[in-house]
């Protein structure tokens, strides 16, 4: 019994070594994850969007093209010209020789963009968003660089900036086998631009049919032939599971199908990541079973608590020139809970020593335990909001004295 609960130790420590970069498995639902659903996509993460708790992977480091999933990166970078103010979703984007339907690879998807027209850059965001059109892509990055090359450039800078160390990008729409990333990278950057652009869901990801072109679309004289495309968002979860409000679906032959999606319900987001379902005719169904099974799974056994804290008691101060210390949370309170626990909470702040100056800012004090009525849920180090110096001689002399008798009784 005893092996093997040290056998359980060292395989809980190796999984948090692994995935200590982004994301850290919780051993509170370590009982609950045992038994995941199997998938048939190649390399797949799952996690609490809100915690950044993992919550399911496979192969999650497996270095994949990321296929049409690259938009998002590009709808990111717009997105930060506009929130910077160097944009506007209103303007009208220059359509290039380049950014024409007609001069996209084969097998391209397509916003169907063609010469003369006139096209916001809102619907260009659409046209990547929904009709997942390399043409918008090429648009967009054309619009914010003077050639493809200097955009993927920045591209993969700002990956770097997030953290990213695999992901680079070659182009902008995800077309090319050169872009790579791997799952865990990816949901990484997910639960950032859903942090940075909590709008874009509703503005763009859960969209689920756009029109274009339209006729204020094109000038007046070709409105009588004009013919409008109805294009349907490539991301089918929208329609068959309760909650999905995005973010992003992608193909080539290089990567099979892949997916970024993210689902609510109630106070829980989860954010799943499944790439390389296979290349073949009906991939795309196998890529989309899976996500169906592992998201009902996450629903069915995890929840995200935000519990409601009261303010910290300051605990006395020995020895220094304050009489208190003041304590705040080293991290956030917020958990992931099995599904079926942290119904009724209980809140203890434990400080094993006496605080006794000089003590630095950030020093840990002690610990703030959630706990429910089967045992402790989560405990969070308190620290010191700033240092303490020690107090003058007379105090110091009868603090000592005072500690020292509060030892004896």
């Amino acid at each position: 019994m005893y092996r093997k609960f040290i056998l359980f130790i060292l395989a809980f420590n190796l999984q948090n070594i692994l995935y200590a970069q982004y994301f850290t498995p919780s051993q509170l639902l370590y009982p609950y994850t045992i038994y995941p659903p199997q998938i048939v996509s190649r390399s797949a993460i799952m996690i609490d969007a809100h915690t950044g708790t993992l919550l399911y992977s496979k192969n999650p480091d497996l270095e994949i093209p990321p296929a049409s999933l690259t938009k998002l990166m590009t709808m990111h970078l717009v997105m930060n010209e506009i929130e910077a103010g160097r944009a506007s979703l209103e303007e009208i984007v220059p359509l290039t020789v380049d950014s024409w339907a007609q001069r996209q690879p084969e097998g391209s998807s397509l916003m169907f963009l063609e010469p003369r027209q006139i096209v916001t850059l809102r619907e260009i965001m659409l046209g990547m968003s929904i009709s997942s059109g390399n043409d918008a892509a090429v648009a967009a990055a054309l619009r914010f660089a003077p050639t493809m090359e200097e955009f993927a450039a920045m591209m993969t800078s700002e990956a770097r900036r997030m953290g990213l160390h695999v992901t680079r990008f070659v182009e902008s729409s995800g077309i090319s086998e050169l872009n790579v990333t791997n799952a865990e990278e990816y949901a990484h950057f997910c639960r950032q631009y859903l942090e940075l652009h909590p709008q874009s869901l509703n503005d763009f990801h859960s969209v689920e049919v756009f029109y274009y072109p339209m006729a204020h679309n094109v000038p007046e004289h070709l409105r009588r032939n004009l013919i409008t495309y109805t294009h349907y968002n490539r991301n089918n979860l929208l329609r068959i599971f309760s909650g999905t409000d995005g973010l992003k679906t992608g193909f080539i032959d290089e990567s099979g199908y892949n997916i970024a999606v993210t689902a609510q319900r109630d106070q829980t987001r989860i954010i799943a990541v499944l790439m390389g379902a296979p290349s073949q005719r009906g991939g795309d169904r196998i890529r989309d079973a899976d996500t169906e099974r592992l998201l009902t799974w996450a629903f069915e056994n995890f929840k995200t608590i935000r519990p409601e804290i009261d303010p910290i008691e300051n605990p006395r101060l020995w020895k220094g020139r304050e009489k208190t210390v003041k304590l705040v949370f080293s991290e956030p309170p917020d958990f992931t809970s099995p599904i079926d626990r942290a119904e009724k909470l209980f809140f203890t702040t434990f400080i094993p020593n006496p605080l006794i100056a000089p003590l630095q800012a950030g020093y840990t004090a002690g610990y703030y335990i959630i706990s429910d009525e089967l045992g402790e849920l989560r405990r969070i180090p308190l620290i010191t909001a700033e240092a303490y110096e020690r107090g003058n001689i007379f105090r110091r002399i009868w603090h000592s004295f005072l500690l020292l008798f509060n030892k004896n009784k």
